[in-house]
């Protein structure tokens, strides 16, 4: 049987080695964040209604944005949209987007089984589908997550928080009452815009005798701060589908 000769070690193989274990060590310690995206990830989308144009071209132009109004008019999709269009330019001070729900869903989440990630992952599912659609990806939104460039967290977990140089998303806000409006606004730190969304036909506030929904009082105010932007959203924009349209039609003329 033949010997293998043996394999001649020098110094440049040992420098090679200790590049390669640095550089590897260094890939485990930073994850997902070793991974970039950039504007180029990004989907382009046109306005599909006068609603939707003025909520881009406000924001763009540096505004809050308070959105309200009939569901299925894209308010969730364009939000994430010009959440990550922002986070993703080359230029930007931006380095997270904050998504923030109503907890009157998780008020519940006690009686499920499973960790609090697991019981709120149900409730991440429509951004993650939206992302996933925006950057072309399935997974993005969790590699995002992952690499800190999307939070997730109800209205129960804001308390002693900052968001500074974020771009926070607010969804649901018809199902807060104004003391949850108020401490998210008031979360709002340095280099940091808000877009809120809401429907107050779709509150699941009137079901409870203790809590009354503050979208109402919030679009009054956002309407008295220049600041801001409140876009009234109509069943003339709606754009998810012809059946959603004529079924929103024919409960509101009930």
């Amino acid at each position: 049987m033949s010997r293998k000769r043996a394999r001649k070690f020098d110094d440049s193989n040992v420098v090679a080695l200790e590049r390669a274990l640095y550089n590897n060590g260094r890939a485990m310690e930073e994850g997902p964040k070793r991974k970039r995206w950039t504007m180029h990830d990004l989907k382009t989308i046109t306005a599909l209604t006068p609603n939707q144009g003025e909520m881009i071209h406000d924001f763009i132009s540096g505004k809050h944005i308070c959105a309200h109004g009939s569901a299925g008019t894209g308010k969730t999709f364009v939000a994430l949209y010009l959440a990550l269009n922002e986070l993703l330019r080359s230029d930007t001070d931006t380095n997270r987007i904050v998504i923030v729900r109503s907890a009157v869903q998780t008020r519940d989440l006690g009686f499920m089984p499973g960790t609090l990630e697991e019981k709120t992952a149900l409730y991440e599912l429509p951004y993650d589908l939206i992302v996933g659609d925006l950057i072309g990806r399935s997974a993005t939104y969790d590699d995002m997550k992952k690499a800190g460039l999307i939070e997730f967290c109800t209205t129960s977990f804001i308390r002693g928080l900052t968001w500074d140089n974020a771009i926070v998303i607010v969804d649901e806000v018809q199902n807060m009452n104004f003391h949850e409006i108020n401490s998210v606004m008031t979360r709002l730190g340095e280099g940091s815009r808000i877009i809120l969304v809401g429907d107050l036909v779709q509150t699941d506030l009137r079901r409870s005798k203790h809590d009354t929904t503050g979208i109402e009082q919030l679009i009054q105010i956002a309407g008295r701060m220049p600041q801001f932007t409140v876009i009234g959203f109509t069943q003339h924009d709606i754009v998810r589908s012809e059946f959603v349209k004529s079924w929103i039609v024919a409960c509101e003329e009930a």
